[in-house]
């Protein structure tokens, strides 16, 4: 396979992924999703938001967010976001120690 169709299909798989957890799964908490797997939506955004920085391609975490949600987080959280448990977000502190923090240092 040459690097191009690569690219292609890396971006096709990237878009379905993001079309199921922003339109097919919007029932499926982030807590839930940081606390099975160790990434969530916002995860996901703030890699876009890396990828561009990247190329030098200023872009903020909020306007990262806008372009992967497709709305505000303000608008995501008051049409999808529930109430965690206690239990939930115990356990998100240490999903989040083990797999975002690190990342976040500078």
């Amino acid at each position: 396979m040459d690097a191009q169709t690569q690219l292609e299909l890396e971006a096709a798989a990237f878009r379905r992924l993001q079309q199921h957890l922003m339109q097919d799964r919007t029932d499926v908490q982030n807590i839930d999703m940081m606390n099975l797997a160790g990434f969530c939506r916002n995860c996901l955004s703030r890699w876009y938001q890396e990828a561009a920085n990247a190329r030098g391609i200023e872009m903020s975490k909020d306007t990262a967010r806008e372009l992967y949600y497709g709305m505000t987080m303000s608008e995501w959280k008051a049409n999808f976001q529930t109430d965690a448990s206690e239990d939930k977000q115990e356990r998100f502190k240490d999903a989040f120690e083990a797999n975002v923090s690190h990342e976040t240092k500078p």
